[in-house]
């Protein structure tokens, strides 16, 4: 890999320790990571993107509210899936099916027709979804220490889980859709488009105030810690707090970076590699429970994402090349 990818790689596995660990101890945290994230980035791009607020959008900026809309819907409704009993990895395996809303949007909207390759692996990846989420399922319905009204009550939970999963999917979908357009008509200016994703949302987390506020107070009653090196001593749950944010805030610059200066097979590589890592990191983590089913599933999604990117043919000229070098030499 690209040092770019190995940058983005390391700063990807930092936020995931730091966020199962805020996670497993108040599951529900959610919203107060996504806001702190959302201010940080915010503040970053007004001072260096949009220079104090003298440098004007280049794209208009009606499209960013559109835009911001559907990207906070996305952000709030998968935050509150991981409350109505969805496992973590659960939650990522159904978050990889993106590619089927992709296509399925894409056929519908902008009207484009795909190759053979394309459908199977678009196939491939919903075999999978459907294998990861039917065993959970029958995880949630056989759960014996529950009496059958309150089982049937948190399969219920568990089913508008799914609902809430697939809405997000189906509105990111929508909102890749939405930038591709707007790319194609004013360029891409994807720094400007991060700053704005995450400035215009803001007052929209004036709605989840109180939610943001209980757990603050949540996270200023946890243990003490003292920061290495510094010496400062803090909550331990704002330690973790701010160490998520500028982890992310490294994971979504090294994307950047990654995507206008390396090849695209290592930005595909990478994002693959990213859920497999996310998956490993969940459930080594929370010790959920996973079956060879669920394996399975997790290898028809894997496997149908690489056919779709279609790897294996930018592969062959790599490959192609090693293979002669020793002859050369």
């Amino acid at each position: 890999l690209e040092p770019n990818a190995v940058f983005v790689l390391h700063g990807i596995a930092l936020m995931l320790v730091f966020l199962l660990r805020a996670c497993r101890q108040f599951p529900g945290c959610g919203n107060i990571v996504t806001f702190s994230q959302f201010l940080f980035i915010a503040v970053e791009g007004f001072i260096f993107e949009a220079n104090f607020g003298r440098k004007r959008p280049a794209i208009p900026i009606r499209y960013y509210f559109i835009m911001v809309a559907m990207f906070f819907t996305v952000s709030v409704v998968n935050n509150y899936a991981l409350n109505l009993n969805i496992a973590m990895p659960l939650h990522m395996i159904f978050r990889s099916g993106s590619l089927i809303a992709s296509m399925a949007l894409g056929i519908i909207i902008l009207k484009k027709r795909y190759s053979v390759s394309k459908y199977t692996s678009i196939a491939l990846v919903s075999l999978g979804i459907f294998t990861c989420t039917f065993m959970s399922a029958k995880q949630v319905a056989s759960d014996s220490s529950l009496n059958e009204e309150d089982g049937l009550q948190v399969f219920l939970w568990w089913l508008l889980g799914i609902a809430a999963l697939t809405f997000a999917l189906l509105m990111s979908a929508r909102m890749g859709i939405f930038q591709e357009m707007l790319y194609k008509q004013f360029g891409k200016h994807s720094k400007e488009a991060l700053f704005y994703n995450h400035a215009l949302p803001l007052p929209g987390f004036v709605l989840l105030a109180p939610n943001i506020y209980h757990h603050a107070v949540l996270f200023s009653q946890s243990e003490l810690f003292q920061v290495p090196v510094i010496g400062l001593t803090l909550p331990i749950m704002w330690f973790y707090l701010l160490m998520n944010v500028i982890t992310q805030y490294v994971c979504i610059r090294g994307v950047f970076i990654l995507t206008t200066e390396c090849t695209s097979l290592t930005v595909t590589l990478v994002v693959t590699l990213r859920k497999f890592v996310s998956l490993i990191f969940s459930i080594l983590y929370f010790r959920n429970p996973f079956t060879a089913w669920h394996w399975l599933g997790t290898t028809f999604v894997f496997v149908g994402t690489l056919m779709y990117t279609e790897v294996w043919n930018s592969l062959r000229p790599f490959l192609a090349h090693w293979r002669k070098r020793p002859k050369e030499e």
